[in-house]
């Protein structure tokens, strides 16, 4: 085992970590009490990293990942937008609602797809350090990743169309 210290400089490290729990769970106080927990862990246990498994970024998000697990809750509440609250393109709400119905269609995704957004948006990490933080070849995780954009773009198109379809998640190949 490797005595190179996972936390020797923290500072970018809480930021991607508390970036990946927001995206996750939500920005605010909850995204900042599971971020502490997750580096409470890693003190903790820090003499448990071992350097050769990979970097510290994807052992804290193992960690986060549990957190969250623990928490037994994902993204907030889904909530749809009526028809008459559709903004028109052009209409200086339009982006804000864009912004809400992309976080609506993304809390429709299974909690795997989620979390590989999560990875690769909230945290941004490559494909191969999302494979390394769950354990995948890379290329099943580009696979995973572009079905997940593809479900979630699906979804938005029938958004813009004022259809209210849920969208069903596809076998996946990180099962």
């Amino acid at each position: 085992m490797s005595r190179h210290d996972p936390l020797e400089n923290p500072a970018p490290l809480i930021r991607r970590v508390y970036a990946y729990i927001a995206y996750r769970i939500g920005d605010g106080a909850d995204a900042e009490d599971v971020t502490s927990d997750v580096f409470e862990r890693a003190l903790r246990y820090r003499k448990s990293y071992d350097a050769a498994r990979g970097a510290p970024l994807p052992w804290l998000l193992g960690i986060a990942r549990r957190c969250i697990g623990d928490l037994g809750r994902g993204m907030p509440p889904v909530f749809e937008l009526e028809d008459d609250e559709r903004a028109a393109p052009g209409d200086v709400a339009s982006e804000a609602v864009q912004r809400l119905s992309l976080s609506a269609a993304v809390r429709r995704l299974d909690d795997r797809s989620q979390d590989l957004l999560a990875l690769r948006f909230g945290a941004d990490l490559s494909a191969r350090q999302i494979g390394e933080v769950l354990g995948l070849q890379t290329n099943a995780v580009e696979v995973a990743l572009h079905r997940t954009l593809a479900r979630l773009r699906s979804d938005l198109e029938r958004d813009d169309q004022g259809e209210s379809l849920r969208v069903t998640p596809a076998p996946d190949i990180l099962d």
